[in-house]
C-alpha cells in the first residue's frame, strides 16, 4: 500500500477510526489511501505508530478523537467496549455520526442506537464481509443499517473501505445479516474440521481430502438451487418446500447415518447430532415428504427444553 497523498482532494472527509485491530488498521490504510485525513486512537497507543508513520493523527484521548472529525468509525471487541470508550465523550456526541462495525447481538445493537440518539447522534450499524486484508479492494463489501441520512452523507467515504449495502432503518438488520453470515462461515468451517476427522478415522489424511471434498463444496450451490439462488430463497419465503429428489426423510436418513458413524469411529457426535435433530424434527412435525429447507421451520420455532 501507499502513503497518504500530499494533498488529499477536498472531497476526501476527515475519519476518526477508534480501535486498531487488524480491522480498524486495514480500515484506516484504506482511507488514508484514498486521501482521507484520518485520526486514530486506541487503548494501547503504539498500535498507531505506524498509521501516524503513514499519515494519520494521533488523538490523546477518545474526547479528542470523537471532536475532530464529523465521521467515527469504530472497530472493537463489542458493543460494550464502545460505551467504556465513549461514555466520556457524550457532550461532543451531538451532530456526529458514529459507525459501529464491531459484533454483537441484537439487544447490544438497539440499545447502542438509542443511546446514540439521546446524546444527538447519529447511529449507524455496520458488518464488514471480508478480512482486513480484503478491505479496500474490489473484493470487500460491508452492511449498513440505522440512519438513512447519515448513511448517504458518508457514503462515499464508507466506500473507500468496503463497498455499502443499506439494509433499511432498523439498526438490528445490519448486525443479524453479520450475524447470518458467519453462521454460514463457522457452521461450514466445523462441517469441514468434523469431515476431516472422519475421514481421518480411515486413516486418510487432511492433505488426501480436503481437495477431494472441495468438488462438493463448489457443486453445492448448483445441487441446492439448480433454478437458481434467488429462485430458492423465494420458495422458502412461500414456505414452499418441494421434496423431489432430496426429501426431508432421505435427507434425514443420510444424518442418521454421518451420526451413526461418528460415534462408532469414536468422534464428537455434537455437529452431526445437531444436523440429525433437525431432520428428526421436521419428520415428527409431518414434513418427511417435503424438501431439505423444510428444516427451517423447526429452526425457526424451536420446542422448550426440560
Amino acid at each position: 500500500m501507499t502513503n497518504t497523498p500530499s494533498t488529499p482532494p477536498t472531497s476526501a472527509a476527515p475519519v476518526t477510526v477508534i480501535g486498531l485491530g487488524p480491522m480498524g488498521q486495514a480500515m484506516s490504510r484504506a482511507l488514508l489511501e484514498a486521501g482521507h485525513p484520518v485520526t486514530v486512537w486506541n487503548r494501547t497507543p503504539r498500535r498507531a505508530d505506524a498509521l501516524v508513520e503513514a499519515g494519520a493523527r494521533r488523538a490523546d484521548s477518545p474526547r479528542e478523537a470523537v471532536e475532530t472529525t464529523d465521521l467515527t468509525l469504530l472497530s472493537l471487541t463489542d458493543y460494550r467496549a464502545m460505551h467504556d470508550i465513549l461514555d466520556g465523550t457524550t457532550s461532543v456526541l451531538a451532530g456526529r455520526t458514529l459507525v459501529n462495525l464491531s459484533s454483537d447481538t441484537p439487544a447490544a445493537t438497539r440499545d447502542a442506537a438509542a443511546w446514540a440518539a439521546s446524546h444527538g447522534a447519529s447511529f449507524l450499524t455496520g458488518g464488514l464481509m471480508v478480512p482486513a486484508p480484503m478491505l479496500g479492494t474490489e473484493r470487500a463489501y460491508a452492511f449498513y443499517s440505522g440512519d438513512e441520512e447519515a448513511f448517504a452523507a458518508h457514503r462515499a467515504t464508507l466506500a473507500r473501505i468496503a463497498a455499502p449495502r443499506f439494509l433499511g432503518a432498523d439498526p438490528d438488520r445490519a448486525q443479524l445479516m453479520y450475524q447470518a453470515h458467519l453462521d454460514v462461515f463457522l457452521t461450514t468451517l466445523a462441517g469441514f474440521a468434523h469431515a476431516t476427522a472422519l475421514a481421518g478415522s480411515a486413516g486418510i489424511t487432511a492433505q488426501e481430502f480436503l481437495p477431494e471434498v472441495m468438488q462438493l463444496f463448489r457443486a453445492i450451490p448448483e445441487m441446492i438451487a439448480p433454478d437458481g439462488i434467488e429462485a430458492l430463497g423465494a420458495r422458502i419465503d412461500a414456505e414452499e418446500h418441494p421434496g423431489e429428489g432430496s426429501s426431508v426423510t432421505m435427507m434425514g436418513a443420510t444424518a442418521d447415518h454421518v451420526h451413526a458413524a461418528s460415534t462408532v469411529v469414536g468422534i464428537d457426535t455434537t455437529l452431526s447430532g445437531a444436523v440429525q435433530g433437525h431432520y428428526r424434527r421436521a419428520i415428527a412435525d409431518g414434513g418427511g415428504a417435503e424438501g431439505w429447507t423444510r428444516i427451517i421451520s423447526g429452526i425457526r420455532a424451536p420446542r422448550p427444553t426440560a
